[in-house]
């Protein structure tokens, strides 16, 4: 972990950090001196493991259920981290689910549910923290390289919704720039967590795509993250940033 205090006196919400990639961002930004809220949908004990760790390396952090698919709760979610916290500077928009099905096969209520979790939830958020973010702030999206790479079928509503979250991004950062706050999307390959993990049934095919033929970690991806939110990355706005092992060089 880092002890860089490069974040010292901020406070920052990570949606969806009970485990994975969620959860590695929040260490981390604790680990470089923020105060850190996560959400969690329905996994409270995991939520709670993710604040406990912090605690005891000397961080502070807070739980807050808020369910994803749940524009209300996300809202109230963002005003609660900025309340608790004292204040909000960094927003890592993480929460987003995975659901794949050939065409024929994808329901509409499996397309609504992506939609909702994995773009409505990011512009949710997103419009709620600039209410509370200051000169300086910084919102980040985990989006994916499937925005513009499909290499296996049933993927539509998942790469469809990343294709909005990249859109979305370039134009976010154009409505905030003027505020200085940076706005960012961070595209992650295949990465070793419990729902995709480097074991698992599609690991050997998904390391056959990538140039470096291994898995990413969360800590990988939170390392992208704090350079980011950190003081080095404040000349980056709008940015797609692959971060996938040469998946789809």
């Amino acid at each position: 972990m880092s002890n860089t205090s490069t974040l010292a006196g901020k406070a920052a919400l990570v949606t969806g950090a009970s485990r994975g990639i969620g959860a590695a961002i929040a260490r981390r930004l604790a680990a470089d001196g923020a105060a850190v809220a996560i959400t969690y949908s329905a996994s409270p004990e995991k939520a709670q493991e993710v604040v406990k760790s912090i605690e005891a390396a000397g961080g502070k952090a807070i739980a807050i259920q808020a369910d994803a698919a749940d524009a209300v709760a996300v809202r109230a979610a963002v005003a609660r981290a900025a309340t608790e916290l004292g204040g909000l500077d960094i927003l890592v928009n993480n929460a987003g689910v995975a659901i794949m099905a050939p065409l024929a096969d994808l329901s509409e209520a499996d397309f609504d549910k992506t939609f909702a979790i994995n773009v409505k939830a990011l512009f949710v958020a997103s419009q709620e923290a600039a209410n509370y973010l200051p000169q300086g702030g910084r919102i980040i999206h985990i989006g994916s390289v499937n925005s513009d790479s499909a290499p296996f079928p049933g993927l539509s509503a998942y790469s469809m919704s990343k294709g909005a979250v990249a859109g979305m991004n370039r134009a976010m950062a154009r409505d905030l720039g003027p505020r200085g706050i940076t706005v960012n999307n961070i595209q992650p390959g295949p990465v070793d967590t419990d729902l995709n993990p480097a074991t698992g049934p599609f690991a050997d095919t998904l390391r056959g795509l990538m140039a470096l033929g291994r898995y990413g970690s969360g800590e990988e991806i939170a390392g992208l993250v704090s350079y980011l939110v950190g003081p080095e990355g404040s000349y980056v706005t709008g940015a797609n940033l692959k971060i996938d092992g040469g998946f789809d060089v």
